[in-house]
């Protein structure tokens, strides 16, 4: 019982020591099973909380966009005619002005372009405090990357990764933006390949993010089928939210594999990507979030194939970059409220994650 109270007042302080404490001291005393009641109870009362704060005080949008600026006729002129800016459609009046109007990010490596832009969406109507934003990156001139952590998902079976973006990418100084990858081990032991090592092998009927060394990007739903020639890296992740423009979160027999086992109806922070019908990607994440209202999200900004990535307020995280001097960055978190996984970027962090850079 002391154990679930120091459990609950971790969870609640939500900070690096109470992910560590949960995954590595927790689980192997109480179990997996113990642990994903105690998130469930403690998300859903925190939802429960905020409907009920929302409906007598509704504050102000406290995860605002970080670091983005609006988009001018002039910027328009000038952007990358491989993103689609139009405003997104929005369901219902959130209590922030600029709901789905895209911003630009602006990157020092573009400085007459707009290759990342963002923007936000409340995509719950019974929960208008529940903010996602999301990234839109012009894959025309960027290209996307994946790292194994040093742990996770490879470690338990004697695959550690790299955890790091490479040094000598830092160096170059063309890298933009970086952000989480999938579940632990112990979550789902879901595939993942980089190159000619395979930390995990893959597993059927999952969403599965397919890199190739040209640059191309899929989401497809991996039956066994041949990926063809020149494959870069393969990353699984629960099944798929959104395949082929359907969102596919009703499926009885998925719904439990989106958070772990019984987690898939906890409101909490999740993070998802998806392609669009141009093959542009289109990075989610957002608080007291199912996967249903997750995949809408994503849907609304253009994603025709979409998978789940992250769960839970201290794994979900992307942050920007912008080179100033020799390999050395200026960064940022997308919205507030998410955690700046720069230092662990740049330095190596025990999860898998992706990376950004110029082409």
């Amino acid at each position: 019982m002391l154990l679930l109270v120091v459990a609950v007042l971790f969870i609640k302080l939500d900070t690096a020591a109470a992910a560590n404490f949960t995954d590595q001291v927790l689980r192997p005393v109480i179990g997996d099973s113990q642990v994903i009641s105690l998130e469930g109870l403690f998300f859903n009362i925190s939802d429960k909380v905020n409907q009920i704060t929302y409906r007598f005080i509704k504050p102000a949008n406290s995860f605002i966009l970080n670091g983005s600026v609006a988009i001018s006729a002039s910027d328009t002129a000038a952007q990358s005619s491989a993103l689609n800016l139009s405003p997104l459609s929005v369901a219902t009046a959130s209590i922030s002005a600029g709901e789905g109007i895209w911003r630009n990010i602006p990157l020092s490596l573009f400085p007459n372009n707009i290759v990342l832009a963002d923007t936000f969406i409340t995509p719950d109507p019974a929960r208008p405090y529940a903010f996602v934003t999301l990234a839109q990156m012009d894959m025309s001139r960027l290209r996307l990357w994946s790292v194994a952590g040093t742990q996770e998902p490879g470690g338990k079976v004697g695959k550690p990764g790299p955890g790091v973006i490479p040094r000598n990418v830092q160096a170059q100084g063309t890298l933009v933006a970086a952000f989480d990858g999938g579940f632990q081990y112990r979550d789902g032991q879901y595939g993942m390949v980089v190159g000619n090592t395979t930390y995990l092998p893959l597993k059927k009927d999952l969403a599965t993010l397919v890199g190739y060394n040209d640059g191309r990007l899929a989401i497809i739903k991996y039956e066994g089928q041949d990926l063809g020639g020149g494959v870069a890296f393969v990353r699984q992740n629960c099944p798929m939210l959104i395949e082929n423009g359907i969102i596919e979160t009703q499926n009885e027999a998925n719904r439990k594999l989106w958070g772990r086992t019984i987690t898939s109806s906890i409101y909490t922070w999740r993070s998802g990507i998806g392609i669009t019908a141009k093959g542009n990607l289109i990075f989610a994440v957002g608080n007291s979030l199912v996967p249903s209202t997750l995949a809408a999200a994503l849907a609304s900004a253009g994603a025709v194939d979409a998978m789940q990535l992250d769960i839970n307020p201290y794994w979900v995280r992307f942050n920007t970059f912008n080179n100033y001097a020799n390999g050395a960055y200026a960064h940022a978190t997308i919205m507030n409220g998410v955690f700046d996984g720069s230092y662990n970027y740049l330095h190596g962090y025990q999860k898998d994650f992706f990376y950004i850079t110029k082409k």
